[in-house]
């Protein structure tokens, strides 16, 4: 290599780590506006029945994209249930000029035609928690993994009564591919290993249209004979278990999935079993980087692929009376008080929660 070429070797890498060091600000290419839609992430959450969307999900995903890049600004909607108003979010952010999305859809379905038209745009997608087929990164928890520790804990729960108990599932909403994992797994768990599934169905989850199914199986099994319930969520729990009281049924154990603080509550209450925790801390910042990576045009740091799409499946957790301070309590998700209201006081002192 003689003088000159060794210049301007030198020379490209300079400006090859000086464009990268500068790339926050500057993602996207031109702006004309200031802080422009160059620099702009979406991040469009699909309902708000869940507590966690608004209270752990989005402020932990603008917190990491913030720390990332000090220049972007995440812009946010959730859709409120409504597929077709996700679907006019997502068009608003592309006419916008944002360059990435993390959507988390309703349907993963139709989703998937949002993407590849989207890619015709230049518009890159994270799939946020739930699968999109041709999405540019998916993150997201071992959704079957979920379901498989949800069958574990209530078996436990259940300990030598499980071989003869009859079981009620509250499944999640049907158009939800997560639901259909957590369904699977959660058999996978069950099956055999349990007296009998005695009533099923899909709660679409809704603590209301939860509850109301409950009241159903109570009718269909019979008051005395439920053994157990497993609930594919912590907002369909709370609808299950006031079902449960209504009709007099105490002492089951009923399980759920998200950690939410008012499933946390009931744990300590003694009116649900366990919850599952996936939480905020892992799942938001690797999507937020994510997002980062593919706005900055850098290959994202993926741990495995899905269905072709470059991924990251994080472990879930069980909590139940046994581990709500080393786990959510520690991680900061909640402090002591946001769960310890004064009719809890007692018991959070029994169980070290402080």
């Amino acid at each position: 290599m003689n003088a000159m070429t060794r210049r301007v070797v030198i020379g490209t890498a300079v400006v090859s780590v000086a464009l990268t060091l500068s790339a926050c600000g500057q993602a996207g290419g031109d702006d004309t506006q200031g802080k422009g839609s160059s620099t702009k992430i979406g991040l469009l959450l699909p309902e708000n029945k869940a507590a966690r969307y608004e209270s752990l999900d989005k402020p932990q995903f603008e917190k990491a994209v913030k720390a990332a890049c000090l220049d972007c600004e995440v812009v946010y909607n959730n859709a409120v249930s409504d597929v077709v108003k996700q679907k006019q979010q997502f068009d608003q952010l592309i006419a916008a000029g944002v360059r990435v999305i993390a959507l988390d859809p309703l349907d993963s379905t139709k989703a998937a035609g949002w993407v590849e038209e989207a890619k015709g745009k230049g518009v890159k997608v994270v799939a946020y928690d739930r699968a999109i087929p041709g999405a540019d990164a998916y993150v997201s928890h071992d959704n079957y993994k979920v379901g498989e520790l949800q069958g574990e804990a209530l078996l436990a729960a259940l300990g030598d009564k499980a071989a003869s108990a009859r079981i009620v599932m509250i499944n999640g909403d049907e158009k939800d591919p997560n639901a259909a994992l957590f369904k699977k797994g959660a058999h996978m768990a069950l099956d055999g290993n349990v007296g009998k599934i005695a009533y099923e169905a899909s709660g679409e989850w809704d603590p209301k249209v939860a509850g109301e199914k409950m009241a159903a199986a109570v009718a269909s099994v019979g008051k005395d004979k439920i053994g157990a319930v497993y609930s594919a969520n912590d907002g369909m729990a709370g609808g299950i278990v006031t079902s449960l009281e209504n009709a007099g049924i105490k002492g089951i154990p009923v399980g759920g999935q998200d950690a939410e603080v008012a499933g946390i509550q009931r744990i300590v209450a003694g009116t649900q079993t366990f919850t599952i925790y996936k939480s905020p801390l892992d799942l938001a910042p690797k999507a937020a980087e994510f997002a980062v990576d593919l706005l900055m045009d850098v290959p994202i740091r993926a741990q495995t692929m899905t269905d072709g799409v470059p991924s990251n499946l994080l472990d879930p957790v069980v909590v139940d009376r046994t581990n709500i301070r080393s786990t959510v309590v520690k991680d900061g998700i909640y402090q002591a008080a946001d769960i310890c209201t004064a009719d809890l006081a007692d018991r959070c002192e029994e169980l070290g929660i402080k």
